[in-house]
């Protein structure tokens, strides 16, 4: 089966007064229909770039290289009208913290029903009357789809609730408003990017279990991003492990989880509470911090955190090498342990 999207070789670079600093790099991966992949890194690692370089919307300095191929489209070479009608109804995203996302002085009804219209070309005003005519009937018609979104992500009463403004809901609502904001136009890709933050564990799952639900109905593909292993075991086929722009560890959710190569990977799984926790000892931690994308060392990116490093990892950046099928890994000092 083709991939819907292929990215390889991405890089995005920042031009600043200092110089351009590289935000990604190398980054290549795979979402083949219907697939979940779930994309993990601390802040900073470059994982909401890289969401919004598939759908180009980052701003004027960023220099992007590479291919994004969404459909037997190199997006990255599209027009701007063929990238705008890809945007909402092939490819669409729910954005982080819904409260500042959404429009605080529109309804929520109307903001969905914005999505909408903003993909039916046959709405557009026109001088005479039967193009007004069917301007005002297309806009009856977005609402209606508005509000059967809404009643599709499970917000109650949507026929009331379309006609409240953001700050009128509750943050798990206002989560699902950008849910229905994204699948309204029937996208074969969704790109949630962080779509648990600031949700306490309750709404969390219920987010999760909503979003794995679409998922079966609508046939959608999806690429999660997220800091979170925990989540993104939940809802993932694959997993993409990303730290300072480069992609460190990708394979099967089950090979990453059972079977961390990459010291990062390990890390992060190490320092997530379990059932099976000792809770009389202090959780594991990854000693130090990101780096800076303007100091990088010149070797690996996580050489000064790593307590499995040697000599060579200072001096030469590793290549990703296959430690099992489908499992790749950054780490030749791991990798030959697997």
């Amino acid at each position: 089966m083709p991939n819907l999207l292929s990215v390889d070789n991405l890089r995005i670079e920042f031009a600043t007064p200092r110089g351009g600093v590289c935000a990604v790099r190398e980054v290549s991966f795979r979402v083949a229909p219907r697939e979940v992949l779930g994309l993990v890194g601390e802040s900073g690692s470059g994982k909401s770039v890289t969401s919004l370089a598939i759908l180009r919307l980052l701003p004027p300095q960023a220099r992007v290289s590479g291919a994004i191929v969404f459909e037997g489209d190199d997006l990255l070479s599209l027009a701007e009208t063929k990238m705008r009608a890809i945007r909402g109804s092939g490819i669409s995203m729910i954005f982080q913290e819904p409260m500042t996302a959404l429009n605080p002085v529109m309804r929520v009804g109307d903001q969905v029903a914005e999505a909408v219209l903003a993909h039916e070309s046959s709405y557009n005003r026109g001088g005479d009357q039967s193009l007004r005519t069917r301007f005002r009937a297309g806009k009856q018609e977005a609402w209606q789809r508005a509000v059967d979104a809404l009643r599709t992500v499970a917000i109650p009463d949507p026929e009331r609730r379309a006609r409240d403004y953001p700050h009128q809901l509750s943050g798990g609502q206002r989560q699902r408003v950008m849910i229905a904001m994204a699948i309204v136009n029937r996208p074969r890709l969704l790109i949630a990017d962080e779509p648990t933050t600031a949700l306490d564990v309750t709404i969390q799952a219920q987010v999760l279990d909503l979003l794995n639900d679409l998922r079966e109905k609508f046939a959608l593909a999806m690429l999660f991003v997220s800091h979170d292993l925990a989540v993104v075991s939940q809802v993932s086929h694959r997993v993409a492990v990303m730290y300072a722009g480069k992609l460190v560890e990708t394979g099967d959710a089950g090979q990453v989880f059972r079977k961390p190569v990459h010291p990062y990977t390990r890390g992060l799984l190490h320092s997530a509470p379990t059932l099976h926790s000792d809770r009389s000892k202090p959780l594991s931690t990854i000693e130090g911090s990101v780096p800076g994308l303007d100091t990088l060392p010149p070797g690996c990116s996580f050489e000064p955190r790593c307590g499995s490093r040697i000599a060579r990892c200072s001096e030469e950046a590793p290549p990703m090498i296959e430690v099992a099928p489908g499992h790749l890994a950054r780490c030749p000092v791991e990798g030959v342990h697997h």
